[in-house]
C-alpha cells in the first residue's frame, strides 16, 4: 500500500516514515504542499497522512484541491492545534480522521489501517481468499494451517491483488505499490514476484490478463 506523507518537520516526518515502512507501507514523503500537490497529480495513493501547517501550500488548501477533484483517497490529518474549531474545520474540509501532535506512532499506524479498512469495505485486518489468509497487521500468510513465508515485496504484491479482487492490476500499478520515490525500480521485479508467489501459493491464484496485468479473481 502506497502512502503519501506530507509533513514539513524533519524529526516527525522521519519518524512517521520509518514507522510506516516498518508496518509494511510504501511511503513517499513530501515536505511542502506544492510537492504533495505534484505527487497527487502523478501517482495513485491508498492513503494520505497530511500535516495542516505546511509551507508553500497549506494543508487545508491541498485537502480542498483534492476533494474538489472528487478524489476520495482517505486522509488522516495531523496538526499541532487541539481546538474544537480546528478539528471541525479539518473534518469539514474533507479529512477522514484527525490526530493531534504529539501523537503515539502506534496510534497513527492503527488509524491508518482503520481508514484503509473502511475504504476497502473491511472491518478487520485479515484478508481471506479460499484457504488463504493474510493478516496485514502481523504481515503473515497462512494456507489452511500452514504458514507461507513471503518476502516483504511479495507480500505487498499479494495484498495489492487481494484488495482489488476481480480488478486487473497493471505492472506499473504494482510497481507503484512497491517502490517509493527514493527507490530504484528493479527490472522485471513484478514478474519475478508474481512467479515466486505462484510457486509458493499455487499457479491458479494469480491469473495473467494479457496486455493488461495480473488479477486474483473473486471467490464465489
Amino acid at each position: 500500500m502506497r502512502v503519501l506523507l506530507v509533513e514539513d518537520d524533519d524529526l516527525i516526518g522521519s519518524g512517521v516514515e520509518a514507522g510506516l515502512h516498518q508496518a509494511g507501507f510504501t511511503v513517499d514523503w513530501a515536505q511542502d504542499g506544492r510537492k504533495a500537490n505534484l505527487a497527487l497529480t502523478t501517482t495513485t495513493y491508498e492513503l494520505i497522512v497530511l500535516d495542516l501547517g505546511l509551507p508553500k501550500m497549506g494543508g487545508r488548501e491541498l485537502l480542498k484541491w483534492l476533494r474538489d477533484r472528487e478524489k476520495d483517497t482517505p486522509v488522516l490529518v495531523l496538526t499541532a492545534s487541539d481546538t474544537v474549531a480546528d478539528r471541525v474545520g479539518g473534518l469539514e474540509a474533507g479529512a477522514d480522521d484527525y490526530l493531534c501532535k504529539p501523537f503515539d506512532l502506534a496510534e497513527l499506524i492503527a488509524r491508518c489501517r482503520a481508514l484503509l479498512r473502511r475504504a476497502q469495505g473491511r472491518s478487520v485486518e485479515v484478508i481471506r481468499h479460499g484457504s488463504l489468509t493474510v493478516d496485514r497487521e502481523t504481515q503473515s500468510v497462512m494456507r489452511d494451517d500452514e504458514r507461507i513465508p513471503l518476502t516483504a515485496r511479495e507480500l505487498t504484491v499479494l495484498i495489492q491483488l487481494l484488495t482489488h479482487q476481480g480488478i486487473p492490476q497493471s505492472r506499473s500499478r504494482l510497481e507503484e505499490s512497491l517502490y517509493g520515490w527514493q527507490e530504484e525500480i528493479e527490472s522485471n521485479a513484478v514478474e519475478v514476484h508474481i512467479s515466486n508467489l505462484r510457486k509458493k501459493l499455487g499457479t491458479n491464484l494469480i491469473r495473467t490478463v494479457r496486455g493488461i496485468g495480473y488479477v486474483v479473481e473473486k471467490t464465489s
